[in-house]
C-alpha cells in the first residue's frame, strides 16, 4: 500500500504543461490587514483583489473580481486552540477550513472541504514552495522559482479544482505562516 502510494504521488507530481493548469501569480508575502493587491493571471492581467479588512480581532481578505464582486472570504478564527481560517463563497456560506496542526516538529496542514474530500498541504510552506493534494494527487502546486522578482510566487491550479477556493486557502496559509508580515 505505501509503495502504490509512493508511485501515484511521483506519477502525479507534475502538472501536463498547458494541460488545463492556470498559473496565478501571488504576492509573497499577504500584506497587513487593511491594505490590499491584485491576483494576477499567467499573462500579468488583474484576475482577483485580495481586500484585507479590519473586522473586531479577526484577520479577514476579501477576495473580489475585477468589478469587485466578492467571490470569496478568509476569515481566521480566534479563541480557537488550533490556528485556522474558514473560507466563505460569495453568499457567505463556508467551503472550507484551513487548518494548522500543533502536533510534531513539521507544520501539517489541512483544508477540510464542506462538499467534498479534505486536502492535504505538503512542503515547504514558509518559502512558498508547497502542493496541495487530493488523496495523494496533486491538484495545485505554489511555487517561487517561476519568478525572478522577490516576494512573489505563482500558484498553478489543475484542471477541475475550485480555482477560487485554493487561491483563498492559499491567502489563508500564507497569513497563518507569515501572521507578523
Amino acid at each position: 500500500m505505501f509503495e502504490e502510494r509512493r508511485d501515484r504521488r511521483r506519477a502525479n507530481h507534475a502538472f501536463d504543461e498547458g494541460e488545463g493548469v492556470t498559473r496565478y501569480r501571488m504576492r509573497g508575502k499577504v500584506v497587513s490587514v487593511g491594505d490590499d493587491y491584485w491576483i494576477d493571471d499567467s499573462a500579468g492581467d488583474h484576475v482577483y483583489k485580495v481586500n484585507g479588512k479590519v473586522l473586531r480581532a479577526r484577520r479577514t481578505y476579501d477576495i473580489e473580481d475585477r468589478d469587485g464582486h466578492r467571490v470569496a472570504k478568509v476569515q481566521g478564527r480566534p479563541m480557537h486552540v488550533k490556528d485556522s481560517m474558514a473560507i466563505e463563497d460569495a453568499e457567505g456560506h463556508r467551503v472550507a477550513l484551513v487548518k494548522k496542526a500543533l502536533v510534531g516538529p513539521r507544520d501539517r496542514w489541512r483544508i477540510k472541504q464542506e462538499d467534498g474530500q479534505d486536502l492535504t498541504v505538503q512542503g515547504n510552506i514558509l518559502d512558498h514552495e508547497y502542493t496541495i493534494e487530493r488523496d495523494g494527487y496533486k491538484i495545485a502546486e505554489v511555487s517561487k522559482r517561476w519568478f525572478r522578482v522577490r516576494d512573489t510566487y505563482g500558484v498553478d491550479i489543475g484542471p477541475g479544482a475550485d480555482q477560487v477556493s485554493i487561491l483563498a486557502a492559499t491567502v489563508a496559509i500564507d497569513a497563518m505562516a507569515h501572521p507578523g508580515d
